[in-house]
């Protein structure tokens, strides 16, 4: 397929790339373009931006979640020709897997999808260094997939004079610049961006960035960049996902319930999408503002987000507390990661040492330690077989703050670069509790067991 492509990459983080990726994004959809977007690696929040804000379809792709095929095809999947899609990379350009592999970075992916890279290069108190950097990055690049460079917070009068000498000397096509504007700024917090809804005029920031892009930056040249990305191959996803052609399970189908609020809102979309292939019907619900889990639900899907600052919302929202307790002591399928297992606490302690109320599925407190407690990748795999086959393991990524009393010790979590190991998650024949955010479709078993045991769940409701 000759999806027109590019992504979006820098030297390293803080470039402005979600700023460039977003301005272009809407840039690009002005232009009557069918955009679509990807963000490499297991960030939430950036694909939240593409898809809640620009209205712009949003996934994530990762090379260690799901190897070079897998990734390939899940790019592939559901796309249409007549697309444009926007990669916007993660940390800088070659930084994958501890730092060190290229697995897991943004020129992996750029080379698994075989999409050519515009990258941006934050010149704030640069001169003509920027060329012997530029020039470094286009000489480790042995795939020649970097196929133009963005100026990035650098004035008119100095992009006229240092653009020629980069094209002259470096061979490559400088496609624009991004003047600096401190009022176009994305604020951050200890788990990365601010959610789109707490950032003030946020859509109004992006389309003023966009405005700007369109001044400074050829789209023109971006779109001819993108028109020259190889022909991808086919592959068949579904022989690949554990679901066959015409091996489609029950008509009849067992509904789960997801958490999506302010509070619960980190969800990989091929997750919810695998879900729904392996025979569930999605019901959104919120723990923060329903008094009540959706009617006739069979499993219960909580993710992560940021429940600390809700902690006061959801201690008085004492129905539905109720409604999940009992729905847990039913024995109903529940899978909690990070933010949703916070939530199953009796209690979550705040950093200024105020407890508040949560569910009580759980007989144990939960404590913001203002510290990192664990952050990457992980591998997991159950001591006892309850959602995966023996022997098997899902992939992950851990990053939070906050610590349990009891985090669990239910699976081994093996870090992909050191080998070291740890155990975690509380799982048995009805749950699935921890705090790795998983990836399903690095083993699709894991949607498919969630979703039979949903509904066995509605079979044995309904004798």
């Amino acid at each position: 397929m000759n999806r027109k492509r590019v992504m979006i990459a820098a030297p390293k983080s803080g470039s402005g790339k979600t700023t460039i990726t977003c301005a272009l994004l809407q840039a690009l959809k002005k232009q009557g373009q069918q955009v679509i977007s990807y963000k490499c690696g297991p960030d939430y929040i950036d694909p939240m931006f593409h898809a809640k804000v620009l209205d712009i379809p949003s996934k994530n792709l990762d090379t260690f979640f799901t190897g070079e095929e897998k990734t390939r095809a899940l790019f592939l999947k559901n796309s249409r020709e007549e697309d444009f899609a926007v990669l916007e990379g993660v940390m800088g350009l070659f930084d994958g897997l501890g730092g060190i592999r290229e697995e897991g970075s943004s020129y992996h992916l750029a080379k698994v999808t075989k999409t050519p890279i515009i990258l941006v290069v934050d010149a704030k108190g640069m001169g003509r260094s920027v060329i012997p950097m530029i020039a470094g990055f286009l000489a480790y690049d042995r795939e020649h997939l970097i196929a133009g460079v963005l100026l990035n917070r650098m004035s008119k009068s100095y992009y006229e004079v240092v653009k020629p000498l980069i094209e002259e000397e470096c061979q490559i096509s400088v496609v624009g610049y991004f003047p600096e504007n401190k009022k176009l700024h994305l604020e951050s917090r200890h788990l990365g961006l601010m959610m789109p809804d707490e950032i003030a005029n946020v859509r109004e920031q992006l389309r003023e960035s966009a405005c700007e892009l369109e001044k400074t930056v050829s789209l023109e040249r971006i779109l001819e960049i993108a028109e020259c990305a190889e022909v991808l191959a086919g592959y068949d996803y579904q022989e690949h996902n554990g679901v066959q052609e015409g091996e489609k399970v029950s008509t009849d189908k067992p509904i789960i319930a997801v958490a999506r609020d302010e509070a619960f809102c980190f969800y990989y979309e091929d997750n919810l999408l695998l879900l729904q292939e392996n025979g569930a019907r999605l019901v959104y619900f919120s723990p923060l503002h329903d008094k009540k889990l959706p009617e006739g639900c069979d499993g219960l899907l909580l993710g992560g987000g940021y429940p600390e600052l809700h902690g006061e919302a959801f201690s008085s929202n004492t129905g539905m507390l109720a409604e999940i307790k009992q729905a847990f002591e039913n024995k109903m399928p529940v899978v909690a990661e990070c933010g949703g297992f916070l939530y199953l606490h009796s209690a979550m302690i705040d950093k200024e040492g105020k407890s508040r109320k949560m569910a009580g599925v759980l007989p144990f407190s939960c404590r913001d330690t203002q510290k990192l407690v664990r952050f990457g990748y992980i591998e997991l795999e159950e001591k006892q077989s309850w959602f995966l086959p023996e022997g098997e393991r899902i992939r992950g990524h851990e990053f939070h703050y906050f610590d349990s009393e009891c985090n669990g010790s239910d699976c081994l979590a093996v870090k992909p670069v050191t080998g070291k190991n740890y155990p975690c998650v509380l799982a048995g024949e009805h749950f699935w509790l921890g705090f790795p955010h998983l990836y399903y479709p690095s083993n699709p078993a894991f949607a498919q067991s969630f979703v039979d045991k949903a509904r066995r769940y509605r079979e044995r409701k309904e004798k």
